[in-house]
């Protein structure tokens, strides 16, 4: 009998909690909606595998000694995972629609207006009781507004590191819920006519204007926000890998093997950070509210802009393109180029779209930059 009730009480199942219990279910969810409704499945995946395993009892994954904490450690808690991420999505980055249009970098701008509306959101949610967010703790969970991943890890992970799992998934969830979120209110702030409007065909950009733009955005960002120099120099090295056109194998590697052993584990990473006692707290439920409020602001703002643009500029712009300013790459920018076309089946944006899209990403690293340098 005493060896049944050893054997026994060596497996997992005698020490379950029902907390351990709700998020291995949260992270069956994660894997549900990217395998089955195929919500950012790269990220999801591992993020919603991490969970499961994390909250294993006796596993240990996450605990000191532990797989995930080593990679946790590596990767996440040094910052090194997205500023690899950034450089490969630099490498997949064509910034020619942005070169033919700078004015274009004003819709990224103005996207990234949900991010500091939020800010005083989540110093707002202080009043209500159960609810305990520090300075820091809300400038990372404003940056999900910039619908930005990679960016809302590293924020969180320097300014509110016990907050990284419920902001990575939050970050992740409203990028994979862009075609859901964005067209309501692309629709409400527009009316027929102005999601008609075409737009002039972009002029064709040099290899050597691609080549130089990468370097100067670095060198405006080490002049004017060095605090913003990891990722948006991560970003523009990935950017002139593939510009340069004499590093073909580099270039090809960022954007394949490099960048997918990276998101593997940065996903598993971050799930390993959803375990129930940082979770399931009454924090989160604000951090998921205000993670929809940021991302649903900077849409409106980067359509409001847009529109502005519109009525002083000699050519058109039409409003729509103003919702790719959030820096979900490629996937606002293709949400933009569908409403455009179901309003006029000639209207081809996604070019366009594709200006204020990286201009976003931009944006979203400066913000971050900011941030950083006013409350890190």
């Amino acid at each position: 009998m005493d060896a049944f009730l050893t054997l026994w009480q060596s497996t997992a199942l005698p020490h379950f909690q029902l907390t351990q219990l709700i998020m291995i279910l949260v992270g069956c969810t994660l894997l549900y909606l990217a395998i089955v409704k195929k919500f950012e499945p790269l990220l999801l995946i591992p993020i919603g595998f991490g969970a499961v395993l994390t909250n294993i009892p006796l596993a240990g994954f996450s605990e000191a000694g532990g797989l995930l904490y080593y990679v946790y450690y590596a990767g996440i808690d040094t910052g090194v995972f997205p500023l690899l991420i950034f450089m490969g999505v630099g490498a997949m980055t064509d910034f020619g629609a942005l070169i033919a249009n700078p004015r274009m970098l004003l819709l990224g701008a103005a996207a990234q207006f949900g991010i500091f509306a939020t800010l005083f959101g989540a110093i707002l949610l202080n009043a209500i009781p159960g609810f305990e967010f520090t300075l820091q703790d809300a400038s990372a969970i404003a940056i999900i507004g910039g619908a930005d991943g990679p960016t809302a890890i590293f924020l969180a992970s320097k300014l509110a590191p016990d907050l990284l799992g419920a902001i990575a998934v939050a970050a992740y969830s409203y990028m994979a819920l862009v075609p859901i979120i964005q067209p309501p209110i692309m629709k409400l702030l527009t009316n027929e006519e102005e999601r008609k409007l075409p737009m002039a065909q972009l002029r064709n950009v040099s290899q050597r204007e691609k080549i130089l733009f990468p370097l100067a955005v670095l060198g405006l960002t080490l002049i004017f926000l060095p605090s913003a120099t990891p990722l948006v120099g991560m970003f523009c090295f990935g950017n002139l890998l593939k510009e340069c056109g004499v590093v073909e194998r580099l270039s090809s590697t960022a954007q394949n093997e490099l960048i997918n052993i990276v998101t593997i584990f940065l996903g598993l990473a971050v799930g390993s950070q959803l375990s129930a006692e940082k979770f399931l707290t009454v924090e989160t439920i604000g951090i998921l509210v205000l993670g929809a409020v940021a991302f649903s602001i900077g849409t409106a703002a980067g359509v409001l802009m847009a529109k502005m643009m519109n009525k002083i500029s000699k050519e058109n712009i039409n409003p729509l393109v103003g919702a790719a300013g959030v820096s979900a790459v490629p996937m606002a920018a293709r949400v933009v180029n569908k409403v455009g076309l179901e309003a006029n089946p000639h209207n081809f944006l996604l070019m366009h779209a594709m200006g204020p899209n990286v201009a976003g990403v931009l944006g979203s690293a400066v913000a971050a930059g900011i941030l950083l340098a006013l409350v890190g």
